[in-house]
C-alpha cells in the first residue's frame, strides 16, 4: 500500500510538474478535483481523485482538449464542509478552473453550491443523492432517488418479502430526505407507521450494539425485516462488525445499502456479509467488454491489480467524457456554451447501454441491485434498462408537481400546475 501511495502521489506530481511548464505556456485547460483525502470520507472519495487524474492522463495521451493539454488541480477538503466552499471558490476564482470534478456527501456538495451559481462554475458530481435539487450550474452523474432507492425497496418487499423496515442513516441531508421520500412511498404502499423504524447517527459513528438490537426486536411479531442504509464513510465498518457480531445474517434481516461499494467492501471481512445488498448503477463484476478494459486501464495507471472499482467511479468516468464532448461540441470550456452543448450528450456507461444528459441535468442510468460475494464483490441479481434521472421525486406532494427543463425553460423548479418558475437558485 506504501508503495502503491508513493506511485500514485509521484504520477499526480509528475502531471502537476508538467501542468506548471504547461500553464506557463498558456497551453492548459485547467479542471479542479475537490474531493476529501483526510478525514471520515477519505475512505470512499480518495478513489475518485485517482479517477479524475486517470481520465486527465488518457485524455492528454489522446492530445489532449481543444488543442491544448488537460491540468488536474488537486485540493482536500478534508471532510469539512465549509472547507468544501472555500476550495471550491479557490479553484474557480484562483486557480481558474473550467469546471470541478467532486463532492460524495449531499452536505459537501450543498456547500459548494452557492459558489458555483455565484462565479458561474460547473460542478460535475458524481454520488447517488437524494434528489429534490436541479441547478444550472451542477451536471449530477449519480443516482436520483428513482434510479435507487425506490427500485431497491421495490426488491425488498417483492424478492425478498420484506415488511417491516428499518431506515438507517447518517445524520445529514441526504439519507433524511431519502427516507423521508422511502417513507411516504412505503405508506403510499400500505405500510403502517409502527412498520417503519427511522435512526440518524453521526459521522463516524461506532457504537452500533443498541441500534443493531432495536433492529432484531422489530422482527419479534414474526414480520420480515429489512434495513435500507444511508450510512455513509467509515461508520459502515463497525455497522457490519455489528451485525455479524449479533449473528445476524441476511436471511435473517437482509441490508440494502445505498453508500457501500466495492472500495468499502475491500476493507471489510466480508465473511459474514454474505447476501446483504446494495443498489447501484454500476458494479465491477459487470460482465461488458466496457468494463473490461476500463478496469485495465485502472489497475494499470495505479500500478495495483488489487485496486476495484465502483459506481461512483463510473459516474465520474461519465461525467468526464460528457464534459469532454460538451467542450468540443462547443468549441470552448467557457461555461454557458458548454452547458447549452452538454445536454442530450451521450456518452458510454460500462453496464453496455449509454449515457444521456438530460434538460434537468441528470443521467439515463440503469438500475442494478447486487449481493455480496466472499470476495467483496457483488452478484447482480437484477438489472434494468436505462431509466431517466428525476430531479424531485413524484412522491412528496410538493415535489411532484415540479419539473426542471435547463435548455427549454432555464429552470430547475418549474411548477408545472402555475406554468412558472419558482426560483432559479437551488435550495442551499
Amino acid at each position: 500500500m506504501r508503495k502503491l501511495n508513493f506511485t500514485v502521489a509521484g504520477a499526480a506530481l509528475c502531471l502537476a510538474m508538467a501542468g506548471t511548464a504547461w500553464a506557463q505556456d498558456g497551453d492548459t485547460i485547467k479542471i479542479g478535483v475537490l474531493h476529501s483525502l483526510s478525514g471520515t470520507m477519505a475512505i470512499s472519495e480518495t478513489t475518485l481523485k485517482d479517477t479524475v487524474l486517470m481520465m486527465v492522463d488518457q485524455q492528454n495521451a489522446k492530445g489532449g482538449l481543444l488543442g491544448k493539454k488537460i491540468e488536474a488541480v488537486v485540493v482536500d477538503p478534508a471532510s469539512d464542509w465549509p472547507l468544501f466552499a472555500e476550495k471550491a471558490r479557490e479553484l474557480i476564482s484562483v486557480q481558474g478552473v473550467d469546471a470541478i470534478f467532486g463532492c460524495w456527501t449531499s452536505v459537501s456538495r450543498k456547500s459548494v453550491l452557492p459558489v458555483v451559481e455565484e462565479l458561474n462554475g460547473l460542478l460535475f458530481y458524481p454520488v447517488q443523492y437524494e434528489g429534490e435539487e436541479s441547478s444550472k450550474n451542477v451536471i449530477y452523474t449519480g443516482a436520483a432517488p428513482n434510479q435507487q432507492a425506490i427500485p431497491a425497496v421495490d426488491y425488498m418487499a417483492g424478492e425478498l418479502g420484506v415488511e417491516k423496515w428499518a431506515l438507517l442513516g447518517t445524520d445529514y441531508v441526504y439519507p433524511r430526505t431519502t427516507n423521508t421520500i422511502l417513507e411516504s412511498y412505503l405508506k403510499g404502499k400500505g405500510v403502517a407507521q409502527g412498520d417503519i423504524f427511522v435512526n440518524y447517527t453521526p459521522f463516524g459513528h461506532s457504537d452500533w450494539s443498541k441500534i443493531v438490537a432495536d433492529v432484531v426486536a422489530l422482527g419479534k411479531d414474526g414480520k420480515k425485516v429489512g434495513v435500507v442504509s444511508t450510512i455513509n464513510g467509515d461508520a459502515n465498518v463497525g455497522f457490519y462488525k455489528e451485525l455479524a457480531a449479533a449473528g445476524v445474517s441476511a436471511d435473517d434481516i437482509p441490508v440494502m445499502a445505498f453508500s457501500v461499494g466495492e472500495e468499502e467492501l475491500s476493507g471489510l471481512d466480508t465473511a459474514n456479509l454474505v447476501g446483504h445488498l446494495a443498489a447501484w448503477n454500476y458494479f465491477e463484476s459487470a460482465d461488458t467488454p466496457e468494463n473490461k478494459a476500463f478496469i485495465e486501464s485502472w489497475h494499470k495507471f495505479t500500478g495495483n491489480a488489487e485496486r476495484v472499482t465502483n459506481d461512483p467511479m463510473e459516474a465520474t468516468m461519465i461525467g468526464f467524457n460528457a464534459w469532454v464532448q460538451a467542450v468540443e461540441k462547443a468549441g470552448t470550456t467557457d461555461t454557458d456554451p458548454v452547458l447549452k452543448a452538454i445536454v442530450g450528450v451521450e456518452v458510454p456507461n460500462l453496464t453496455g447501454s449509454m449515457a444521456k444528459v438530460l434538460p434537468n441535468h441528470h443521467l439515463t442510468k440503469p438500475v442494478l441491485i447486487g449481493e455480496i460475494r466472499d470476495d467483496g464483490q457483488f452478484d447482480i441479481v437484477s438489472q434494468t434498462d436505462p431509466v431517466p434521472g428525476d430531479a424531485w421525486t413524484d412522491f412528496l406532494p410538493d415535489s411532484a408537481k415540479l419539473d426542471a427543463d435547463w435548455p427549454g425553460k432555464e429552470c430547475g423548479m418549474w411548477n408545472t400546475e402555475t406554468n412558472a418558475c419558482v426560483q432559479v437558485q437551488s435550495n442551499y
